[in-house]
């Protein structure tokens, strides 16, 4: 009798490691079904602009290049007002704040506002442009860490009010750059444009340098 007992309870343990086993297996199941799931589709990675002599880096490096792009075709986009100020700059704010960090919107809107309240947009037309000779370099690009970048864009300003030059000077823009991945599907760049990180600086030009 003893030994029917001492074989019920061995088969009771048995039963129940197994039952655990099962549980920890479809326990691990479902784990990997949800990692499996969430993992996202497609990874990014940004490679530079010239292979020629190879690359090797990590995958999750931005190059500098790509930095210098983004910020300057950014900047060069919120800055084209092609008709009047007054509707194409908050328009710009509006279509690129997929690529503005919410820092840099808010700045941005104010600047808006200020620049209405002085009469600085009616009838305005702006654009700004590379200064030759003073494209993209690495030394344009200073690495703050691997999330986060100063672009120093030197630029020409132009602007007329009603047909008539008002602007034109050659100024060094320094932009933050951060990353921002947070929607690949609007902002396929995975940066942010988190607008000046010190106050921009005028600079002479070679004809006033010679004066």
């Amino acid at each position: 009798m003893s030994r029917l007992k001492n074989a019920l309870k061995h088969k009771d343990r048995q039963l129940t490691v197994a039952k655990i086993s099962i549980i920890c297996i479809t326990a691990l199941c479902f784990g990997l079904l949800f990692v499996i799931y969430t993992f996202p589709s497609t990874l990014k990675i940004l490679l530079p602009t010239d292979l020629r002599a190879g690359s090797q880096r990590p995958w999750w490096e931005v190059p500098t290049s790509t930095v210098y792009a983004f910020a300057y075709q950014t900047f060069q986009q919120l800055n084209r007002w092609t008709l009047d100020g007054t509707h194409d700059y908050e328009k710009n704010i509006t279509a690129l704040k997929p690529f503005l960090t919410p820092s840099c919107e808010a700045f941005l809107l104010k600047d808006y506002e200020d620049r209405q309240r002085h009469s600085e947009l009616r009838d305005r037309v702006r654009g700004v442009y590379e200064i030759p000779g003073r494209g993209f370099s690495e030394e344009r690009v200073i690495i703050h860490n691997q999330d986060s970048w100063t672009v120093n864009l030197d630029l020409s300003v132009d602007e007329y009010y009603k047909d008539e030059p008002v602007k034109r000077v050659l100024t060094r823009f320094p932009i933050n750059i951060v990353r921002m991945d947070v929607d690949s599907q609007r902002n396929p760049w995975g940066l942010g444009f988190n607008c000046y990180t010190s106050i921009p600086l005028r600079l002479e030009s070679k004809e006033e340098e010679k004066k």
